[in-house]
């Protein structure tokens, strides 16, 4: 008795499987919709045998027009001379190669094509065809060029900027003393250390008249250009211009004379010009005074400021009364005027709040107390020295990390 297996009928049930299988998988590749195409790898130059619906539908060729015919009929004078020779290097390789090649619709039109080629080997190994699957790219091509061009735009503008940025640094630190005033007895010092972007610190020693100096060291709200522009506006303000300057006033019994205004006055001035400014938000802390240099004694007022720190008899001691209303947020304020005498050996720390408000990793602040204790600790040392080692300490407690905000120290020693 035969084997069922091998019968007629059974021969026949497994040919029509397998014509089944077979046309399932051409109405596969007819409905798809990327491009496919077969290429014959045992031909001189690899001419196409197969070409589905979606090839002609995105190429614009029938089948009949590409059959015999290598693929690169569809290059033209845009397409990219190195992604055709990576193409080539990997056919001639027998390997595996996607590319994003510009080709052409058979009416011209360009389009972005992503070609996948891979490889069919035969039982031994062999390579005897090229499976090519095309898809339209163009959308994606473009948004991703418009996109570095953006980039590209965006790059070279912030490039602009920050060459904006470091001149206008330059100017900020311009205006900052190039050295201070000589004054017999006495020992002025200052220390400015910027961070990434500008600020808007700033401080001087100024000779007012030949008995008095004015101090000031103030801290312009936020950051930025317009915080810069600001203090450098103020740096003119400040200036030993009386014709231009807010350190004068127009003298009682002459007019025409200018006499030196008291810090209550300058301060009052100062904020009754910019509280009444029509949109402008910004605003600013300040400590302004009148050294005097035979008496040594410091008349001064603060408006909103991180307040002075007396060191006397050993210990560094913040003078509690210092304080006030920042200029240019009300109009109308009252500002308070006080003094200090300085004995001999006695310091005077003036600060910005980049200082006891630098943050480390952690976001811990540096405060207050650390300051007092360095600078207690440190008051053996020159006065540049004592400034030097607390701006080292803030570094080191803002490391690796950069300060957020400008850090500035100004320091008057009466000599012991």
């Amino acid at each position: 008795m035969r084997d069922g297996r091998h019968s007629p009928v059974a021969a026949s049930l497994d040919t029509r499987r397998l014509r089944a299988q077979l046309e399932l998988k051409n109405r596969a590749l007819a409905s798809s919709a990327e491009g496919i195409t077969i290429a014959d790898a045992a031909l001189p130059d690899n001419p196409l045998i197969y070409a589905n619906a979606g090839f002609e539908r995105l190429t614009g060729y029938a089948a009949a027009e590409v059959i015999g015919r290598n693929c690169r009929f569809l290059q033209g004078p845009g397409t990219d001379p190195e992604a055709v020779a990576v193409l080539r290097a990997a056919i001639q390789n027998r390997r595996a190669v996607t590319v994003t090649l510009l080709n052409y619709r058979k009416d011209g039109t360009p389009f972005w094509n992503r070609l996948s080629i891979t490889p069919v080997r035969d039982a031994a190994g062999a390579v005897t065809h090229f499976i090519g699957v095309q898809s339209d790219v163009t959308e994606e091509k473009l948004a991703k060029d418009a996109l570095q061009h953006a980039n590209e735009r965006l790059e070279a503008a912030s490039q602009v900027m920050k060459r904006d940025m470091a001149a206008a640094a330059a100017v900020q630190r311009s205006l900052l003393p190039a050295e201070m005033p000589f004054v017999a007895g006495m020992r002025i010092a200052y220390r400015f250390e910027p961070c990434g972007d500008v600020g808007g610190d700033s401080l001087n020693v100024l000779p007012i008249d030949a008995r008095h100096l004015g101090v000031y060291i103030l801290d312009v709200s936020g950051h930025g250009v317009s915080a810069a522009l600001l203090s450098v506006s103020l740096s003119h303000m400040l200036s030993v211009e009386p014709g231009r300057s807010f350190l004068y006033q127009a003298c009682a019994g002459n007019p025409s004379q200018y006499c030196i205004a008291e810090p209550v006055q300058v301060v009052t001035r100062l904020n009754r010009h910019f509280a009444k400014a029509t949109g402008v938000s910004q605003f600013f802390t300040m400590i302004y005074g009148l050294l005097d240099k035979e008496t040594a004694e410091f008349r001064y007022v603060s408006a909103g400021h991180f307040g002075p720190v007396h060191f006397h008899c050993g210990a560094a001691q913040p003078i509690q009364e210092a304080g006030g209303i920042p200029v240019g947020l009300f109009p109308g304020v009252t500002y308070e005027q006080h003094s200090i005498s300085l004995s001999k050996g006695d310091r005077l720390y003036f600060s910005t709040d980049g200082i006891p408000e630098a943050e480390n990793p952690a976001g811990e602040q540096f405060s207050l107390d650390r300051v007092l204790e360095i600078l207690t600790r440190k008051r053996d040392l020159r006065l540049e020295e004592t400034l030097s080692s607390l701006m080292q300490c803030v570094g080191e407690w803002t490391a690796p990390g950069s300060p957020s905000d400008d850090a500035s120290l100004l320091a008057i020693e009466r000599s012991a």
